[in-house]
């Protein structure tokens, strides 16, 4: 039966934080691209460890506070300055109104950027998932105690079940298994 079923990529465990590390550089050494690693804690290094590059949430974020704040600029300067210039207890009708319409410039640039950080994360992290095939490896349960995996993705370019066998088991690796969709 398993034989049938798409191959979703290959899978080690490994015995400490300190082996998935060092085995995470190997990987990256070698040029994989598609592959991650599973903890039950955060490892301090990993992301260098893994070659990860700065996310660009950081860029989406500031697109919503820089959307945030024009449309509080339009929304306020259009009708308090061209399109109704009523005169109210003095208020000027030109650009020195500008400190009243601060709160709520700050308020909706905080309110995109908000936004887009909550829709940013779930596009980049491809969310929701309700399924991942990683589940379907019985050893992959360890992973919330006290297990440490790397799984290498069948659709790297580098992929090849003997030679990442051959690789994992290199490099510490143990119960190396082949993971279905």
């Amino acid at each position: 039966m398993a034989d049938n079923r798409k191959i979703y990529g290959m899978g080690a465990e490994f015995p400490s934080a300190t082996a998935l590390f060092q085995a995470a550089e190997k990987i990256r050494d070698k040029g994989f691209k598609k592959w991650d690693v599973h903890s039950p804690f955060p490892i301090h290094g990993m992301d260098a460890a893994m070659g990860l590059g700065k996310s660009w949430l950081s860029a989406v974020v500031l697109c919503g506070g820089i959307t945030g704040l024009l449309t509080a600029v339009v929304l306020e300067f259009y009708p308090s300055v061209i399109e109704y210039k009523l005169v109210v207890h003095g208020k000027p009708v030109s650009f020195a109104t500008v400190p009243a319409f601060f709160p709520i410039m700050f308020e909706l640039t905080v309110l995109c950027s908000a936004f887009a950080c909550v829709f940013a994360l779930l596009v980049f992290n491809q969310l929701p998932k309700w399924y991942h095939p990683i589940f379907n490896w019985d050893r992959f349960a360890k992973v919330s105690d006290n297990g440490f995996f790397l799984v290498i993705e069948a659709r790297d370019p580098q992929f090849s079940e003997i030679k990442t066998r051959a690789l994992l088991e290199e490099i510490g690796g143990a119960h190396v298994t082949l993971v279905h969709d």
